[in-house]
């Protein structure tokens, strides 16, 4: 029956705000279209408003599941058009709160405690409410101000039922339109399932949070509330509470004096900051997630909140983003093309003259304008609409930076309409590029690598040992089509550059000294052997 109600509920809101006309009738089936043409929806009139208004008052009419669906699906332009993109990125979470004496009971009950035990004052009136949970007031017994974000009650149940019914919405999709496969329903109901279910978890989120404020410890960047590690459970986080104005009200902003451009460019490096130094970024950064500590007006400082949804890049996705960012800023589409390639994005058989080619057309007209006028995240949605065509796999992590790219310029030219993105990002990716192929990157790779290499140390007597004889027996063959290599360096070359290393790596990590001391001589006579053999090829210069 709960069914039948969400599904009676569910074809009103489609009657009412005539969403039929989003159905491609002329490409469906005639049983369907049949359908389509007599469905109850003709009793109603045609709405004078857009139908990317009307998608996104639906979904605010369906509730905070649908809406935080519309959400998710407006950070996914490579399958939107702009206009129903732009319309969904403004839906609000306006879900009315739910008693606070309910909060208090799933408090109590997480904990087996009276809420006067837990907390010296508890406000029952909530101070925030949204989607999946709302927030209260309170004071901890040694007399700290805190916040509360208790999990709304029966939440979990209507996500499971709102999801069942969005897959099988995916499914007559998949059945009955023939371009349902290229917007891929199945995957996007799947991605957003995880979205949603990973918001429920407030464990996973106070560990997020603890993470990020690791991350920017001492920082005038931004400041990241403390998570009360004692008072925490699934449906439960308390965190510090914090004072600041809001980042959308941008006339308290210039009433205190808070100097815009530096706010608006601090905002551009915590987003870089956080992905290329960290590889870990918090991927909900809307308006109503951020405040600012305008204590210092001229040195504002972020304040950032709600740590549901957050996104990590893999070192080599770092990297090939990186590259790939800076390869645009030079206009060198045929390495973009290369990158994608062999970052796998894009298939291995792809012909890189003709994806070449289609970059060079979507980005150009972008680049005829000035740089401080480009969009970087209309760029970026350019790059990854293009790839598409060439069977680009769907990257979630691309996705959710994509999202907070927008955010964060969009956020960034409403306080300062004249920010250039471009100017404070190339800066920082050109220097993240030289530490990470520098002598300094060599040096810390060494540091890394050392204590692993002094572990195996005493194995290798005998690897060298098996290998030596599998060469004798020739039982050891080499490759069948090896690859060219570069001329070798001489033999007093290769010497130096081992010394140096070594060297490099005792000097800066002086407690290897400590960890040689426990192997045996021998093992670092027959290592250093080794070495040498491989280093000199078994060859005279």
């Amino acid at each position: 029956m709960s069914h039948l109600h969400r599904s009676l509920r569910i074809l009103w809101v489609i009657c009412r705000y005539r969403l039929d006309t989003f159905f491609p009738v002329q490409s469906l089936p005639l049983p369907a279209r049949l359908l389509v043409r007599l469905g109850p929806w003709r009793f109603f009139p045609r709405s004078s408003k857009d139908r990317a208004e009307r998608l996104r008052l639906a979904l605010e009419a369906l509730g905070p599941i649908f809406i935080k669906f519309g959400q998710l699906l407006s950070t996914r332009r490579d399958l939107l058009p702009d206009d129903l993109a732009d319309s969904l990125s403004r839906l609000q979470d306006r879900v009315p709160p739910f008693p606070g004496e309910q909060a208090r009971d799933i408090i109590e009950a997480s904990f087996g405690q009276p809420i006067d035990e837990l907390f010296q004052d508890f406000e029952t009136s909530p101070v925030a409410s949204a989607s999946v949970a709302q927030v209260h007031a309170a004071t901890l017994p040694r007399g700290q101000s805190v916040v509360v974000k208790v999990v709304r009650p029966g939440i979990d149940a209507v996500i499971r039922q709102d999801i069942r019914l969005m897959r099988l919405m995916a499914r007559l999709m998949l059945r009955y339109w023939e371009e349902a496969p290229r917007l891929r329903p199945l995957e996007v109901v799947e991605d957003y399932e995880q979205v949603i279910f990973d918001e429920l978890d407030m464990q996973r989120e106070a560990a997020n949070a603890s993470q990020l404020r690791r991350n920017f410890e001492h920082s005038n960047l931004l400041y990241v509330p403390a998570v009360d590690w004692d008072h925490n459970a699934t449906q439960v986080l308390v965190m510090e509470r914090i004072h600041g104005i809001p980042i959308g009200d941008t006339e308290a902003l210039k009433a205190a004096g808070v100097n815009m451009k530096v706010l608006a460019e601090k905002g551009v490096e915590i987003f870089f900051t956080q992905v290329f130094r960290d590889r870990f970024f918090h991927a909900d950064m809307h308006p109503g997630n951020i405040f600012v500590d305008a204590s210092n007006p001229e040195d504002p400082r972020y304040i950032a909140l709600d740590f549901g949804i957050v996104g990590t890049l893999a070192p080599v996705d770092q990297n090939y983003l990186a590259r790939n960012l800076l390869a645009f800023f030079r206009r060198d589409y045929r390495q973009v093309a290369e990158l994608h390639v062999q970052s796998g994005w894009v298939p291995a058989d792809t012909r890189v003259d003709q994806f070449e080619s289609a970059i060079r057309t979507a980005c150009e007209p972008i680049f005829a304008r000035p740089l401080s006028e480009i969009s970087f995240g209309y760029f970026l949605l350019r790059l990854f609409q293009t790839a598409r065509r060439f069977n680009m796999e769907v990257q979630p992590q691309l996705v959710l930076l994509q999202k907070t790219l927008l955010n964060v310029e969009g956020l960034g030219r409403q306080l300062y309409p004249d920010l250039d993105l471009w100017a404070t990002a190339q800066p920082f990716l050109e220097r993240w590029m030289k530490e990470q192929v520098g002598p300094a990157s060599l040096v810390r790779e060494v540091r890394e690598r050392l204590p692993e290499w002094i572990q195996q140390s005493p194995e290798m007597p005998q690897l060298i040992h098996d290998t030596l004889r599998q060469i004798g027996q020739g039982q050891a063959s080499a490759p069948k089509d090896p690859k060219p290599v570069a001329r070798p360096l001489s033999r007093r070359r290769r010497w130096l550059a081992t010394g140096c290393l070594v060297a490099a790596a005792l000097l800066f990590w002086p407690t290897a000294r400590e960890a040689m001391q426990s192997v045996p001589v021998a093992s670092w006579a027959l290592l250093a052997a080794a070495g040498g053999l491989v280093l000199t090829g078994g060859r005279q210069d």
